[in-house]
């Protein structure tokens, strides 16, 4: 039984995490980067290009492979240890170290390994992009989420309110004071309340789950975010953040342009790495090797012979003629394994030349291409700066109306709660019908929520231009 208690308060631990700490936007952004699913797949592309650069490096080394095969020979062929013809089956057995190395390509590796190395450096880039993207996501739903969060705190006093206009206007009805109709007319008006308040909540819980996703938190995991005031949130100056100011130091500092930038040198010495392709190269070879034949003899000794070496006839009588001294000659056995590895140890080095006639226009195809895709990718660069001067223009000016109408709205709602003040009075004297009332209510609560949807719309458009300046987001 401890043992069971103990795996569920396990299991509980995490969600009560979850459950205590409130979330802030930095928390939310760094947790998002670590987590998301694009980010990592930006992170993977990354190490992709990373591995090409590895590659790239590796191609400039010498190279070196060890081969062994062994076979049954028999019919008439030529014995591997002495190159000669023979008809004997034997098994033989070869070994063999050979590689080379690049000499001089008019500079294909080297190009080559700087272009991989822009290449990796343009994909450390995009996932730096795909992290802004991200955050700005984030941001967005984050304020979206404490947007709607106010919505239901006006929504619930709205509520309130009616409440109690609904009481007050109940026990005048049952005296006499007022109409059955005025009653009705506030019973309305608190189903609409509560209408409001439901949809405010159902607001708030899809941009709670829109900013679960892009965290890749579990969706039934318990999530709070912090609420800062918005008022306190800090805002640059409108004068700090000149749109052209702004363009000049994310031209340079924002990572979509520095990706492209590299990838423009990138392409710069992929045309070089075509061209020397064009041109003769040099490289060097070497090789080493050994056999062995199952068949193979060799002297393993002598003895000492004296044989005849001829004969006389002596009175119709054969002699036998011996020479004067005994002599050696050798005796042959089979050649050990080791001993044949090493008597038939065989070396070469050399030059290989090689120069480029035709191709099929394989070549100087693959060099027209290359250079079709530096100019496609100087058009991405431009046109990549006009959409992003266009964003920053656009960006600035949305700025510029959200304060306007922030502040229009805030006038509004000075405007709309003196006119509910004054008819929440006449309406308490008997002089102003409860529909009237409730029409004031209204449109002070409109006013309230577009005051606010306006601020978090406001602090939103400038966090936009603040981070195109490269300030990232911050609240």
């Amino acid at each position: 039984m401890g043992k069971r208690i103990l795996g569920v308060l396990l299991l509980l631990i995490p969600a009560t995490i979850f459950a205590q700490d409130k979330w802030d936007l930095r928390r939310c952004v760094d947790y998002a980067i670590k987590n998301n699913i694009s980010v990592k797949q930006a992170d993977v592309q990354a190490r992709l290009s990373a591995l090409q650069l590895q590659q790239a490096k590796m191609n400039k080394l010498p190279t070196a492979s060890l081969g062994t095969g062994m076979g049954l020979q028999f019919g008439r062929s030529i014995d591997p240890t002495t190159n000669q013809f023979t008809t004997t089956q034997l098994l033989y057995q070869n070994y063999q170290l050979q590689g080379g190395a690049t000499i001089y390509s008019f500079g294909r590796l080297k190009n080559g390994q700087d272009a991989a190395s822009f290449n990796a450096q343009a994909a450390l880039e995009d996932v730096e992009r795909t992290k802004n993207d991200i955050s700005l996501n984030v941001a967005s739903y984050y304020l979206q989420v404490l947007s709607t969060k106010e919505q239901i705190n006006i929504s619930e006093v709205q509520l309130s309110q009616t409440r109690t206009q609904y009481e007050n206007t109940r026990k005048r009805v049952d005296a006499g004071a007022l109409p059955e109709l005025n009653l009705a007319e506030i019973e309305a008006q608190l189903a609409t309340d509560s209408s409001n308040l439901i949809t405010a909540q159902t607001a708030f819980q899809q941009n709670l789950l829109q900013l679960k996703a892009l965290l890749n938190i579990d969706m039934a995991a318990p999530f709070e975010v912090d609420t800062p005031p918005i008022d306190l949130i800090p805002l640059e100056p409108l004068a700090e953040l000149e749109p052209e100011l702004v363009f000049s130091m994310a031209v340079t500092s924002q990572p979509q342009q520095k990706a492209n930038d590299l990838r423009i040198k990138g392409a710069e010495k992929t045309i070089k790495v075509n061209k020397a392709a064009l041109n003769p190269s040099l490289s060097g070879f070497y090789s080493l090797g050994s056999t062995f034949n199952n068949q193979a003899i060799s002297p393993n000794g002598s003895i000492t012979v004296n044989p005849p070496i001829g004969k006389v006839n002596v009175d119709g009588t054969d002699y036998s003629v011996y020479p004067n001294q005994p002599y050696s000659v050798n005796t042959y056995g089979k050649t050990k394994y080791f001993k044949q590895i090493d008597q038939n140890f065989s070396q070469s080095v050399g030059i290989n030349i090689s120069v480029p006639i035709f191709s099929n226009g394989n070549a100087r195809i693959a060099v027209e291409n290359a250079k079709l895709n530096l100019e496609n990718l100087q058009l991405q660069k431009a046109q990549a700066d006009q959409t992003l001067k266009t964003n920053i223009y656009t960006a600035y000016t949305n700025a510029i109306s959200s304060m306007e109408k922030y502040n229009a709205s805030g006038r509004s709602v000075q405007s709309a709660q003196k006119a509910f003040d004054f008819a929440t009075k006449r309406y308490e004297v008997g002089l102003l019908s409860s529909i009237d009332l409730i029409t004031n209510q209204n449109n002070l609560l409109r006013a309230k929520l577009q005051q606010l949807a306006n601020h978090y719309d406001y602090v939103f458009k400038m966090k936009v231009v603040e981070f195109y300046k490269g300030q990232g987001i911050k609240l």
